[in-house]
């Protein structure tokens, strides 16, 4: 079995657990967050709104990180190689900058969100400029931002956005060319939503750093693997294309 036949595997399996229906338990603890969602009065959602939003526009848009240049001329093999490696060494980033502010107590956790943002934005650049993406591009950007989205949402959300990202090499051009219209709203509450439980006991006392390196590593985790299929997923899509294309040139001539 060659590399690529393998990982169609893998791609075939996370699109099967991405595109199947919510199970019972997925439904309930929706049900649960949305009932929590309805107590907090709209001035802390649209507070917590503008503050992701100017947090995701800058890392995405501003000169927060320097931007690598695309991989060229290397193997799909070699391109998840070097992802992989670079996935472990921000897991561990991750966890150890979650321990130190986990043991600082209330405070010190709440400072944890825009640095594990900042860690996980960096390592999405890092990925697609692996792949041989150019993230300068706008619309590579805003694949960066559902893949995040992606990782981070509902059982039922996930779909959709599952759904927006297939294709997208066809898609990209029909997307919003201003960044102030993506539902900014619905980001921010399946981001925080999913990682509440995780994150919530980081601010305990006594137990909070061991727990916050490990809900870190864990979503980073889960954010790197949610890109790699992601990317994978353009691949096959581009390979397809290709196949498809240079059949109808033999048929023409």
């Amino acid at each position: 079995m060659t590399y690529e036949q393998k990982i169609i595997h893998e791609l075939e399996f996370w699109k099967y657990k991405t595109l199947k229906k919510p199970s019972l338990f997925n439904k309930v603890t929706d049900k649960v967050q949305k009932k929590i969602n309805s107590y907090i009065p709209d001035k802390i959602h649209n507070a917590i709104t503008t503050a992701i939003k100017q947090m995701v526009k800058a890392v995405l848009f501003g000169s927060t990180f320097t931007t690598s240049k695309p991989f060229t001329n290397l193997t799909l093999m070699h391109r998840e190689a070097l992802i992989k490696q670079k996935i472990e060494n921000y897991k561990k980033t991750g966890a150890a900058e979650g321990g130190i502010t986990g043991a600082g107590g209330f405070l010190m956790s709440l400072a944890d969100f825009p640095l594990l943002l900042g860690i996980k934005m960096k390592m999405l650049f890092d990925i697609a400029a692996v792949y041989g993406y150019e993230v300068k591009d706008y619309r590579e950007r805003l694949f960066i931002l559902h893949i995040f989205q992606l990782a981070f949402s509902s059982k039922e959300e996930s779909k959709n956005i599952y759904l927006k990202m297939e294709d997208w090499d066809n898609k990209a051009h029909k997307l919003p060319t201003n960044i102030d219209e993506f539902d900014w709203l619905t980001f921010q509450q399946q981001y925080r939503d999913y990682i509440d439980l995780a994150k919530l006991a980081q601010m305990l006392p006594f137990i909070g750093a061991a727990v916050g390196a490990v809900a870190n590593y864990k979503l980073i985790e889960k954010l790197g693997k949610t890109a790699m299929m992601s990317y994978r997923m353009r691949y096959f899509n581009i390979q397809s294309i290709k196949i498809t294309e240079n059949h109808k040139l033999k048929i023409e001539d």
